[in-house]
């Protein structure tokens, strides 16, 4: 598994969403992805939505995905 594909796979599944995945070991990643679908969503439910676009992929090729998720004008702020 590679950080391009995961990143192709987040966007895809969450149309308008931006993603940057890293990981050198092919099996443990970093993602930031910014979102309007996270709106008035708690932690919990941004992650549930990105993992729904990885599907089996999760605890499979990809053993672990440490995610930061944050709306359009959260990410701003920062």
């Amino acid at each position: 598994m590679d950080p391009a594909r995961i990143q192709a796979l987040i966007e895809d599944g969450m149309p308008g969403a931006q993603a940057e995945v890293s990981g050198a070991d092919g099996v443990h990643f970093e993602a930031t992805v910014v979102a309007n679908q996270f709106a008035g969503k708690l932690p919990l439910a941004r992650h549930r939505l990105v993992y729904a676009t990885l599907g089996d992929l999760m605890g499979g090729a990809i053993h672990a995905l440490a995610l930061k998720t944050l709306t359009p004008e959260e990410a701003a702020r920062r």
